[in-house]
């Protein structure tokens, strides 16, 4: 069993969705991220450099968003997901991306994905 490093709840915005007024306003998106790791060597040497980095994941994550304008948030998560793999070396990787209030009476909608 691998363990998991993740980030939950990241919240940015950017320009998303296919109506004519959402291609006009920022919205915001929430973001979830999991990534499967060994957490054993860096627990015993306690050193950053033996882990994945979730702030500078973070941080490459929101500036892509903010500057993204897809339709949808499929494309977005995709996207995130090459980000993500390419960037920073993961092999696998879960992302959920989520509009809150997008749906009336709903919490919010979104997709997750497994790559």
């Amino acid at each position: 069993m691998k363990d998991i490093i993740y980030i939950k709840d990241l919240r940015v915005q950017t320009i998303i969705g296919i109506f004519g007024w959402e291609r006009k306003i920022r919205q915001v998106v929430s973001i979830d991220i999991e990534i499967p790791a060994d957490c054993k060597k860096s627990a015993e040497t306690d050193d950053i450099k033996d882990s994945i980095d979730y702030k500078k994941i973070s941080k490459a994550v929101i500036h892509f968003v903010k500057k993204s304008s897809f339709q949808l948030q499929e494309t977005l998560a995709e996207n995130i997901a090459d980000l993500i793999k390419k960037d920073f070396g993961t092999e696998s990787i879960k992302v959920r991306v989520s509009k809150p209030g997008a749906i009336r009476n709903a919490k919010d909608v979104g997709v997750v994905i497994y790559r």
